[in-house]
Formats: C-alpha cells, structure tokens, sequence
C-alpha cells in the first residue's frame, strides 16, 4: 500500500518559485530546491517528475498570481482611465524595488533564461507575457486619451509597453541604480501623456 503524501503540493510549488525566483533557473540546485520545499529527493521526483516540470508548475502558479494580480489591475474598472492603471502598474513595480526587492519578475528572468532554449518554457513566458500585453491594450482602450487610437496603433503601443515591463523588471533584477529605474517608470508616463 502506498503511503500518502506527507505535503501538500501547491505549499511545495509555492516554496519552489521562491528558489527558482532567487537563484533562476540554471542557478537553482537540486540540493536548493530540497532544502527550500523541505522535501527528499525522491517525493520532488515522485510529486514533479523533474526540475523543468517542477518550474513550469512553478511559472504556472506564477501567472495565476502575480501576472493574473497585474491583469487584474490593468482592467480594473474602478479606475477609470486605464492609463492610470498603466502607470500604477509600472510605479508599483518600482516601488517593489525601493522597498527592497530585486527578484524583479519571475516570468521576466525566465524569458531571458531558459525560454532562450526550452520551447516548453517559452511557450509557458509567451502565455503569460500575452496576458499582460492584452490586459495593457484593455487599459488602452479605457484611457480617454488611447482610446480613439486606431486597433493597430494601440496594440503597436501596447507591445512597446510591454517590452518597457520587461525591461524595467530585468534591470531591477539586474540591480540597476533605482534613478535609472525610476526614470524609466517616468519615462512610460511620458509615452503615455
């Protein structure tokens, strides 16, 4: 008879895109992740098969948190002009960083890691890059200002916002001096005035 599970899979999931977050993906260890989850070798590989599963469950909880809470916020309709829900998105993210953390995004890291080589985590970045891009053109379309433009004017300004996210998220990672970082949150409120 086989013994249950003595955890609980998504707490594990959860304690591993903490590591995964800290050290990337190439960075987090096998004896990393074990010691960050508090589980043996043999319950990761029975529960997730193998560190690449284990980090796209990681980047699927991901975006049902952290990318769902940014979509959320770009499609808001408490606040009513979506371009103040862009800069929000943006002065939030620096805001993080100023109160100390440079994870920057997890999804972030990862599209400039190992979605270079695993279509797998690609595909799983792209889904999650999409979602924002989208909610950012639904931000788009609520600002009284954007709201006339032309459908392909605003998603070529909804793409170039997103490449501004992923910017500003990687530079935070990479530590960048938070002027730089804080004039590129200004910068983003230019574009949009």
């Amino acid at each position: 008879m086989a013994r249950p599970r003595s955890f609980e899979p998504e707490a594990a999931v959860e304690k591993a895109m903490q590591v995964f977050w800290t050290h990337g993906y190439e960075g987090a260890s096998l004896p990393d992740l074990l010691d960050g989850m508090g589980l043996t070798r043999g319950s990761l590989y029975k529960a997730f098969t193998d560190k690449k599963t284990l980090f796209l469950r990681v980047l699927n909880f991901y975006e049902d948190r952290a990318v769902q809470a940014g979509v959320a916020l770009l499609t808001d309709p408490a606040i009513p002009d979506g371009a103040d829900r862009i800069r929000m998105l943006f002065t939030n993210a620096y805001r993080a960083v100023a109160q100390g953390d440079q994870r920057g995004c997890l999804l972030c890291s990862a599209a400039a890691g190992p979605s270079m080589y695993d279509d797998d985590i690609a595909a799983a970045v792209a889904h999650g890059l999409t979602a924002m891009r989208d909610a950012i053109s639904v931000a788009l379309i609520a600002s009284p200002k954007h709201a006339q433009m032309p459908d392909e004017a605003r998603l070529d300004l909804a793409d170039m916002l997103i490449a501004q996210y992923v910017g500003l998220r990687t530079m935070a990672r990479a530590r960048m001096p938070a002027e730089i970082l804080r004039n590129a949150v200004r910068s983003v409120s230019a574009i949009l005035d």
